[in-house]
């Protein structure tokens, strides 16, 4: 999640690639292309500024960064990153925005500075490739064209402001054109459509091939993962999802598939992200976040801040792809995140220490005083009853879990997790925020029913 280099970036689809034949039924002809949809970064230096009750004499030099009041191209979300990852933002940041074509400013909004605990494990080949950067979490606040930034360093922490603040500006594209997102609800996409996978019943759901029981070989440390490229059009079989009964010889557990809008449905631009795809040997947990974003966006925009937190966690933070495994908007729609396929235990960058053997679910918005729509709890509930079924992990049982090293956890130490937990569980945190946390007990119950647990 960080910068803005006016850039505009074409997009060479290859979503159909990730999604594995057996997620679909039948044969068809290949249905139209979506456009592509670039959107573009804007990345602003930061630089000393002095506030109205201060002189520019007393100002510390790192005391106070930001820019004043200006004109700049379109954008809709916003974000503050700097040079070194490592290095935390002990201080506040606050923006305010004018809408486009008006003459409207907002007042100072907060941007969430606790960010550092999204993203790559240490000693992994994403978390070590030099490419991240330091972020704050980014802000969606709708179509803009003018900003005003001010970052202010807490006074009782000594260490300065970190180097390379940078304001980051994201235009997410333009909208997808009516029919063609599967944001909508009441769109009825085709049954093969690239753009939504359709919700299955317990039988279409326990007939499909990933949903049959078999014993997984061992495979290697993440650490040590290799990059699969993406000409393969099947995975290893080490990494294929196979359902685990609880007892020789039994059902397994697997909740219905509910219906996924895909990468393609949201208009992620596959030109962006890293090539290849990465994956853990299991899903063992799901740890449930909010982006931290903001509440005022519409299901309807849902689609543009899927594509603006892409493009700022691959541009803005130098990860390599977008970092949650899926997230669920406040309508209860769920959308497919990091590439490689929605079946699959794809390695994530979304809880630092703990991405091996477990998947994240982004709620959009912010969730420490607003209550979380019960759409959104229910599509996590759903979510996670069909995801954790694959892996033959119960929703209502604990999981233990080796630390990648955390801040919270030293590297190495095993942690025993409730199934579906918070990311506040594995690092200090207020993620997911407390009124969504607070719902995690209910999604854990109804996720269990959902897999036909009793």
């Amino acid at each position: 999640m960080r910068g803005y280099l006016a850039s505009s970036i074409g997009v060479a689809c290859s979503a159909a690639l990730v999604l594995p034949l057996s997620l679909t039924v039948g044969a068809v002809a290949a249905p139209p292309q979506v456009p592509d949809l670039p959107g573009s970064t804007q990345s602003l230096p930061l630089a000393r500024i002095a506030a109205p009750d201060r002189s520019a004499r007393s100002l510390s030099q790192t005391a106070e960064q930001g820019l004043t009041e200006r004109d700049v191209g379109p954008f809709s979300m916003v974000g503050v990153v700097w040079d070194d990852v490592n290095a935390e933002l002990h201080g506040t940041v606050q923006v305010r925005t004018r809408a486009t074509g008006s003459q409207t400013w907002s007042g100072w909004q907060d941007v969430e500075t606790h960010n550092h605990e999204h993203g790559a494990d240490p000693g992994t080949a994403e978390g070590d490739s030099g490419k991240v950067r330091g972020s704050t979490a980014p802000l969606w606040v709708g179509e803009s064209d003018g900003v005003e930034v001010r970052v202010r360093a807490e006074a009782e922490h000594q260490a300065p402001l970190p180097a390379g603040l940078r304001l980051e500006l994201v235009n997410p594209g333009e909208e997808l054109a009516d029919g063609q997102s599967g944001a909508n609800r009441t769109d009825v996409a085709p049954l093969m459509s690239p753009t939504v996978l359709p919700a299955l019943s317990r039988s279409e759901t326990e007939a499909q091939p990933e949903a049959q029981p078999e014993v997984q070989p061992e495979v290697q440390p993440e650490a040590q993962a290799e990059v699969q490229p993406e000409a393969q059009a099947e995975v290893p079989p080490e990494v294929q999802p196979r359902a685990q009964p609880d007892a020789a010889g039994a059902k397994p557990y697997i909740g219905p598939r509910p219906r996924i809008i895909t990468r393609k449905g949201w208009g992620a631009s596959e030109s962006l992200r890293e090539k290849g795809f990465v994956y853990t040997k299991s899903v063992k947990a799901a740890f449930v976040h909010h982006t931290a974003t903001g509440n005022s966006y519409t299901c309807k925009q849902a689609p543009s801040v899927l594509r603006s937190i892409y493009r700022y966690h691959v541009v803005s933070s130098g990860w390599r792809d977008f970092g949650y495994n899926f997230a669920v908007d406040k309508c209860g729609n769920i959308y497919e995140g990091r590439a490689g396929g929605v079946a699959k235990a794809v390695l994530g960058a979304h809880t630092l220490g703990f991405n091996t053997n477990s998947m994240g679910i982004a709620v959009l918005g912010t969730y420490s005083s607003s209550t979380p729509p019960a759409a959104a709890v229910t599509a996590v509930a759903r979510l996670a009853a069909w995801k954790l079924g694959l892996f033959g992990a119960n929703p209502r049982g604990k999981v233990t879990l080796t630390s990648g090293g955390s801040g919270k956890y030293k590297k190495g130490k095993k942690v025993s997790f409730n199934v579906i937990s918070g990311h506040r569980d594995g690092f200090l945190t207020d993620c997911p925020g407390g009124r969504l946390y607070s719902k995690l007990g209910t999604a854990r119950t109804a996720s269990a029913r959902y897999q036909g647990r009793g």
